[in-house]
C-alpha cells in the first residue's frame, strides 16, 4: 500500500455517500475527474478536498476534486448481483476448499449434471486443481467439503469484505474517509 502525495493518474475522485462513508470498498468508489466536474455543475456532490491541480476555461477556474460528496443518500440495501467478481468477494478470493488464491473458477456443490442450480447457496470460489479433483461429484462423493456454507450475501457484508482487500494506491486526501489498516510507505 503506497499512499500518494501527488494526484494518482488519471487524478480520480473518492466518491463518498451522503452519510461520508465511501460507496464501495472493492472496487473503490473512484469517478474520473471529468465525470467529478459535470457532478460539481449539476450540484450532485459536495466537494469536501481537492488536488493542488486547477482546471480551467476562457471563464472558469476550479481546483480539481479530490473527495466528494453524493448530496442524496444512496441506500445500500439492494442485493447483490450475482457475478463472478462478487462471489470471489465472498469467499475472500481463495478457494473453499484448500484456501488457495491461484487460477480461481467456480464449483457447483450439488453438480449441475445432478440438477443443482446457479445460485448464491450452491455455488463456491474453487481453484482449478479442486474443482477439477472434485469435478461431478458431491461434496460428500469427493470428501472435499467447502470451509464455509455458501450462502447469498447482502451489500454490507460484501463492503466488509472489500475492506480486505486495499487498493495498490491511495490519495492522502482520502485517508480520513476509509477505514483500512494502512501501513504508510515513505
Amino acid at each position: 500500500m503506497q499512499v500518494l502525495e501527488s494526484p494518482p493518474p488519471g487524478r480520480p475522485a473518492l466518491v463518498l455517500n451522503a452519510d461520508y462513508r465511501p460507496l464501495s470498498y472493492y472496487p473503490l468508489s473512484l469517478w474520473p475527474w471529468q465525470e467529478v466536474v459535470k457532478a460539481v455543475f449539476l450540484d450532485r456532490v459536495d466537494v469536501i478536498s481537492t488536488y493542488d491541480t486547477v482546471i480551467r476555461s476562457p471563464n472558469f477556474e476550479m481546483a480539481l476534486p479530490s473527495v466528494v460528496s453524493l448530496k442524496h443518500f444512496v441506500a445500500q440495501d439492494r442485493p447483490p448481483a450475482f457475478t463472478r467478481f462478487n462471489l470471489f468477494l465472498r469467499d475472500a478470493f481463495s478457494c473453499q476448499y484448500c484456501g488457495s488464491g491461484e487460477d480461481l473458477t467456480f464449483d457447483h456443490i450439488v453438480p449441475r449434471s445432478r440438477g443443482g442450480r446457479t445460485t448464491w447457496e450452491n455455488i463456491v470460489t474453487a481453484c482449478a486443481r479442486c474443482n477439477l479433483q472434485k469435478g461431478g461429484r458431491t461434496p460428500r462423493e469427493a470428501d472435499m467439503f467447502p470451509r464455509h456454507k455458501p450462502q447469498r450475501p447482502n451489500m454490507y457484508e460484501l463492503q466488509e469484505r472489500g475492506r480486505r482487500f486495499p487498493p495498490n494506491h491511495l490519495h492522502h486526501s482520502w485517508l480520513d474517509y476509509l477505514y483500512w489498516d494502512i501501513e504508510l510507505e515513505a
